[in-house]
Formats: structure tokens, C-alpha cells, sequence
């Protein structure tokens, strides 16, 4: 790990699992990194609020974008030029979806490492990453409720998680009318080909991981899953009642 991701990332996810150990009774590792996932997505909560809206709007421009694409089939330059007029017309960032994931996996990738640490050392700490104000609970229990050991896989989280995920992106695929099958000489629609295949390839993926690795890791992504679902609906909700009052004004 270098230097940067160290200091700024792990330690930081760290010292947060082993503070909320530090609170919780027998020092449970399971409800410390449901706490922690809970902080760290508050923390994002304003980023993946714009991700779901932009997400949402780009899909309400589907008909639009498939439109231009079809009219400016021969003329990639005027297509692309059409494109980013639409997006700013309406107030759209295409790339806007893709900064929450990455931070996503970031954190995925943070979260692995440091349950990979605390598991390969018996489930202690290690004193040297701790900071100051952040004590040493010692022995961290790995039973969670009697429902997963989490030194080792766990199908119940992988499952669970893999349908909370699969839901998930559904939701923002309801009230989109059918696609229908692209006509004869017409361009098929790759966007919605790459939707279709992540609906189904991300779950899977969550899935293998979850039967695979420590379900320490199926915890996390259940429970950020299950926020991320939460915020989505009251996010759906919220623009609907707003479209709702727009329309009667």
C-alpha cells in the first residue's frame, strides 16, 4: 500500500472499525463494521444523491439520445456535438454515475484490507495503525448474533446482498416503458445492452465474492446496500411529489 493510500484511506477506515469495537460489547467486529458503513455512506451521502439524480434524468433522456444518435448516425462529430447540448440543456453530467462507484470501490477494496488484516492476525489489532485517541479493544469477537462466524464465507449475507444489489438497480429502472427491439438497419442500443448485462453481472459478482471471501465483506455491501436503497427511494419519492406540484402549477 503506498504512502497516500495508507494515511488517508485505510488507516482512517481503520481506526473508525476499531473505535466503534471500542463502543460496542465483547468488542464485535460485525456491528463495527455495520457502524462504520453507516458513517462512511452519511459521509457520501451528497455525492451519491447526484449520482441516483443523474442516473434518473439520463435515463428520462433515453428517447432523446436514441433520436440523435439515429439522425446523426454518418456524422460521429455533429452526433457528439448534439449530445453534449442535450446534457447541458438539460443539466445532465454523463460521467457523474461513474465518481460514486469509483469511490465505492475504493472503499470495497479498503474495507477487504483491513478485515484481511484483522482476520490474518486472530482477529487483533495492530497498535501501530491506531491513532492516539483511539484505543486498543484487544481480541475482537467474530461471531455476529449467531448468524455468521465472520472469519469465513457466509451464504445467507452473499445472498441477501446479492439481491439487495440486484433490487438496487431495478429501482431505477421502474416506469421505463419496454425497449423494443431495434428495427432493421438500425444502430442497437449499447447503453441499454451494458444496463441489462449489469443488472444481472454485479449481483453474480457479489455473489461469488460473498461465497468466496470472509462475510465480513457480504456484511458491509449488505448494509451499504440496504442504505443505498433507502436513499434511493426517498430520493424517487421526493422528485416524483416535486414533478407532482410542477405539473399542477
Amino acid at each position: 500500500m503506498n504512502e497516500f493510500f495508507t494515511s488517508f484511506v485505510y488507516q482512517p477506515v481503520y481506526n473508525l472499525i476499531v473505535f466503534f469495537a471500542n463502543i460496542f460489547p465483547v468488542a464485535n467486529f460485525g456491528l463495527a463494521i455495520v457502524a462504520a458503513t453507516v458513517v462512511i455512506k452519511f459521509l457520501f451521502l451528497s455525492l451519491s444523491r447526484q449520482q441516483i439524480e443523474s442516473q434518473k434524468k439520463l435515463q428520462e433522456l433515453q428517447p432523446k439520445i436514441k433520436a440523435i444518435q439515429e439522425r446523426y448516425k454518418d456524422d460521429k462529430e455533429r452526433q457528439s456535438r448534439e449530445m453534449m447540448e442535450l446534457y447541458k440543456t438539460n443539466k445532465v453530467n454523463p460521467f457523474m454515475g461513474c465518481l460514486p462507484l469509483v469511490v465505492q470501490i475504493v472503499f470495497l477494496i479498503t474495507i477487504y484490507r483491513v478485515i484481511m488484516h484483522i482476520s490474518d492476525s486472530g482477529f487483533g489489532i495492530d497498535a501501530g495503525m491506531l491513532y492516539s485517541f483511539v484505543s486498543d479493544p484487544g481480541t475482537l469477537s467474530s461471531e455476529f448474533f449467531g448468524i455468521a462466524d465472520l472469519q469465513g464465507p457466509s451464504p445467507i449475507f452473499a445472498v441477501l446482498a446479492a439481491l439487495g444489489q440486484f433490487y438496487q438497480m431495478k429501482m431505477l429502472s421502474q416506469g421505463k416503458s419496454e425497449e423494443k427491439k431495434p428495427e432493421e438497419g438500425r444502430e442497437p442500443d449499447f447503453a441499454s445492452i451494458m444496463n441489462k448485462q449489469m443488472l444481472y453481472m454485479g449481483p453474480l459478482l457479489t455473489l461469488w465474492i460473498g461465497f468466496r471471501y470472509s462475510s465480513a465483506l457480504s456484511l458491509y455491501w449488505l448494509v451499504s446496500t440496504v442504505f443505498s436503497i433507502a436513499q434511493q427511494w426517498f430520493i424517487l419519492k421526493g422528485n416524483v411529489k416535486k414533478e407532482g406540484v410542477e405539473s399542477n402549477t
